[in-house]
């Protein structure tokens, strides 16, 4: 189901946004790629991407000196209690870097770092559930966290979000996990690369076609290698005029019934 109406469960990947340095900019870049329209600048200069009306992303206004390097799309995990999960994080060994605290009616949240070094934040939804359109083109499909120091990381996440680990047998020769919720339902997963520079998590966008979202966001100013295919879609990975990187992924066409 890709309507989202209600907050979502301890731990699900809820929110997206990008800090970004020119909101012209990457409103007209991100329009053009999945076919967003924005909200009038709120608090801060803060922006709501909208899918057909609904709220999906973010975009926040950061002066270029203020971020050096470029920014990823930072991934917010469900709560009830902001403050109680933050203290989790904290008692897990990780760092609680802003808040928690108040967004007007819209939630409470909190930005942290795990002890690999990946930012995330907590979302307590209120008028804003989180996004609102999932799963499907111009929509967050799933984020998974690439880290060269796999096993605290996936120790601490169990500690803070009651996730249970579980092997991909799809992926033999890769040290990947599933990350699942205590319900089974899986919401990501934590892959280890020794040589990775950082731990961070990713975003990856469904979109209907791979290789026509690539050829928009090199039209609007992007860079991609191109898509290939993998083994549960075919998809690109794409940076945007900003540096900032992100992956769009097409699912694969129904087999023909015979």
């Amino acid at each position: 189901m890709s309507q989202v109406t209600t907050n979502q469960p301890l731990g699900t990947p809820t929110w997206i946004d990008l800090d970004v340095p020119d909101i012209e900019a990457a409103e007209a870049f991100y329009g053009a790629v999945f076919g967003w329209e924005f909200s009038a600048p709120g608090a801060g200069g803060y922006v709501l991407a909208l899918l057909r009306g609904s709220r999906v992303a973010g975009l926040r206004p950061v002066p270029a000196a203020a971020s050096p390097e470029p920014a990823l799309w930072r991934v917010h995990l469900a709560t009830d209690d902001c403050d109680a999960t933050a203290r989790r994080v904290t008692e897990a060994g990780g760092t609680v870097t802003a808040g928690p605290l108040d967004k007007g009616e819209q939630g409470r949240a909190a930005l942290a770092v795990d002890p690999g070094g990946a930012a995330f934040g907590l979302w307590q939804g209120g008028a804003l559930p989180g996004c609102e359109i999932v799963n499907e083109p111009g929509s967050l499909l799933r984020n998974d966290l690439t880290t060269p120091d796999p096993a605290p990381v996936r120790e601490f996440y169990t500690k803070v979000f009651d996730f249970t680990l579980d092997g991909n047998e799809d992926m033999a020769d890769a040290d990947f996990t599933f990350l699942r919720r205590p319900d089974g339902h899986e919401i990501g997963g934590i892959l280890g690369v020794p040589d990775a520079p950082g731990a961070a998590w990713g975003t990856l966008f469904e979109v209907a076609d791979a290789d026509a979202a690539v050829g928009r966001a090199v039209a609007a100013g992007g860079t991609s290698k191109g898509a290939e295919d993998t083994l549960y879609a075919r998809m690109a990975e794409v940076t945007d005029p900003f540096g900032s990187v992100f992956h769009v992924g097409a699912r694969p066409s129904a087999a023909p019934s015979s």
